[in-house]
């Protein structure tokens, strides 16, 4: 059977972000595919380096419009990776609430699109519905439904009103009746099952061979979370970390589910620590020293980490990212490798990938729309010897004569 190619964007219906995928099929049969990075590069981690230290917070802020959170909590942990900054209590459990709080809405939107991608439009847009009310606390909480600028070095840029303990658990209890509901249709229904059980599987070892991470990883065995295994702020409060065996399609769901019921269990010990634990909410840095930072979170896609390196100056001298998506997006090659095409969009959304939150690189093609591969040391070379032979010709220069005496 001969081999087809269907190319997938970079701007298509089914992708949120601009991205390119190259499937190859044999009749539905997928048996190759390839994605093209280059298309959401915003140069973030060189603006940077223009901004002092609290401007960088605001501006990784804005990698992700999902997890916007995830950034300005790595990087915070970066820069006071440095000094060894203290954290307050109460900061700290503000921190945990946003990330927590966070995870929710980030899985809530992926469970609806999930849904929409399957035909299963209902779930989407309950999901997005039950979404609705966490983004409304967000804007109580910080002002914005995202973007919430609560990050500071140091700790948090405003205290929480604990006024809003009353409001917020309705809202908890009602997420968690409906994500048990979720859990138990997933469960029973035999359609769901079978459209979604065994799809995509990645085994336990591609996991590890790919370097996967986040849900992805726990829903193949792989047990791995950074706010259990780097806790720092996550030592205050009690939670399990969700793994399940089969690592298809259908437990990469049940995970992000079981998921959002542990968060809503950690966000009640928040809100149950804030009356208790008064205080600052911020220790004031007023200087970063010369040296090296490393921070990570566990994003609700995975592990995100930045690098900050200080020259005692206001300003990060470099400033590196790398978000969970840039690990999980290369697991398709041993997940969707085999599998009908009708379940390569699911398998490819069942990572969660976040494309703007992943490029940091470009794609540099010829005007054939080759790929330009170019080894910058040959080419470096061949210039001196160019010149060489544009200015002195065959004969020596200086530089040779010291060297061969």
């Amino acid at each position: 059977m001969s081999k087809c190619r269907i190319p997938l964007g970079p701007f298509h219906p089914l992708l949120e972000e601009a991205e390119f995928f190259d499937i190859k099929v044999e009749g539905e049969k997928v048996v190759d595919i390839e994605m093209e990075t280059g298309w959401m590069h915003r140069g973030h981690e060189k603006i940077s380096e223009t901004k002092s230290f609290t401007q960088s917070i605001f501006l990784v802020e804005r990698i992700c419009g999902i997890c916007s959170t995830s950034h300005p909590f790595a990087a915070v942990h970066a820069m006071e990776d440095i000094d060894n900054v203290e954290i307050p209590e109460r900061a700290q459990y503000i921190r945990i609430f946003i990330g927590e709080m966070e995870r929710i809405h980030s899985h809530l939107l992926w469970l609806g699109l999930a849904g929409h991608f399957i035909g299963y439009d209902t779930l989407w847009m309950w999901a997005w519905k039950y979404r609705e009310p966490v983004l409304q606390i967000f804007e109580k909480v910080s002002g914005n439904r995202n973007h919430y600028a609560m990050f500071r070095v140091g700790g948090v840029g405003r205290d929480f009103d604990n006024d809003l303990i009353p409001e917020i658990h309705p809202i908890l209890d009602m997420i968690e009746k409906k994500m048990l509901m979720i859990a138990g249709a997933a469960q029973d229904d035999p359609v769901l099952r079978s459209r979604l059980k065994g799809v995509g599987v990645l085994t336990k070892e591609d996991a590890i061979n790919y370097c996967a991470i986040g849900p992805t990883a726990r829903a193949s065995d792989v047990d791995i979370d950074v706010r259990r295994d780097d806790p720092l702020e996550y030592d205050l409060v009690d939670f399990d970390v969700i793994v399940l065996p089969n690592g298809d399609v259908y437990d990469k769901l049940v995970v992000r589910v079981l998921e959002i019921i542990e968060s809503v269990k950690i966000i009640r010990q928040c809100l149950d620590a804030f009356p208790k634990i008064g205080g600052e909410y911020i220790n004031k840095v007023k200087h970063i020293s010369p040296g090296e930072g490393c921070g990570r979170y566990e994003a609700p896609r995975g592990e995100v980490f930045h690098y900050i390196r200080s020259d005692g100056s206001n300003r990060p001298l470099r400033h590196k990212v790398r978000a969970p998506s840039f690990s999980n997006i290369p697991t398709y090659k041993a997940s969707c490798v085999g599998i009908p095409l009708a379940d390569a969009l699911i398998t490819l959304a069942a990572v969660d990938p976040c494309y703007c939150c992943t490029e940091r690189s470009i794609r540099v093609i010829d005007k054939n729309n080759k790929k330009l591969e170019h080894n910058l040391l040959t080419m470096s070379r061949q210039k001196t010897t160019q010149l060489k032979s544009d200015i002195v010709g065959s004969e020596k220069t200086p530089i040779d004569r010291i060297f061969e005496d």
